[in-house]
């Protein structure tokens, strides 16, 4: 049951590397036009959430320190 689980997280790493252009993707995954929608939304949603995590910690915890 743990080594399933870890498998599983694992393979969320892999898949946001691979959304993040940090990994390559395994050549022999199936490729569909629906697939490369799914996998583009996912990617732009990812993306979007890093930059809203960049911009909270530059507001919250950055520019505090700067304002005193």
């Amino acid at each position: 049951m743990l080594n399933l689980h870890k498998l599983s997280f694992m393979g969320i790493w892999r898949q946001m590397a691979e959304y993040l252009y940090i990994k390559k993707r395994d050549p022999n995954s199936p490729r569909t036009q629906w697939i490369k929608y799914m996998h583009g939304m996912n990617r732009i949603s990812l993306i979007m959430f890093v930059v809203a995590l960049l911009i909270m910690l530059l507001k919250f915890i950055i520019l505090p320190l700067f304002g005193k």
